[in-house]
């Protein structure tokens, strides 16, 4: 019986999956959350706090509401949020229709960079057999 075990994330994985967490918990909050968040860290330990303060001016959560259009803008194009009819049977159709020429764009152009991923990496590896097996001139 050949059994395998998965390998166990490294604490640092762990960590990260943790404050990921608790960034995400945080952004669905809100700016209020991220502002108590920073004031009790500065509360209980003054270099959390002072962290907390820097992350929030570093990814720019302090100053914009960017978080919050994006978490809008993937709940639009994920199935929830404004892509539900609007009663206008027109409009709907030219939507949908026009939602689903974008994605099959948007999938023709990922294969298209893949092709030309995969194209270079061939050119690449060709030079290298290529260089490898020519006879090197030994000059003094």
């Amino acid at each position: 019986m050949n059994t395998t075990i998965a390998p166990r994330p490294s604490l640092m994985d762990r960590i990260g999956s943790a404050l990921a967490g608790i960034r995400d918990w945080l952004d669905e909050r809100g700016k209020g959350a991220w502002i108590i968040a920073m004031i009790l860290g500065f509360v209980f330990c003054w270099p959390v706090g002072l962290a907390i303060l820097g992350y929030m001016i570093w990814s720019k959560r302090m100053f914009s509401c960017r978080h919050r259009h994006h978490h809008d803008r993937h709940a639009r194009f994920s199935g929830r949020g404004l892509s539900g009819p609007t009663g206008n049977a027109a409009f709907d159709a030219y939507r949908d229709e026009t939602l689903k020429r974008l994605e099959d764009e948007h999938r023709e152009f990922v294969d298209f960079l893949q092709k030309l991923r995969e194209a270079k990496d061939k050119a690449e590896f060709d030079q290298f057999m290529q260089n490898r097996n020519e006879p090197r001139d030994l000059q003094s």
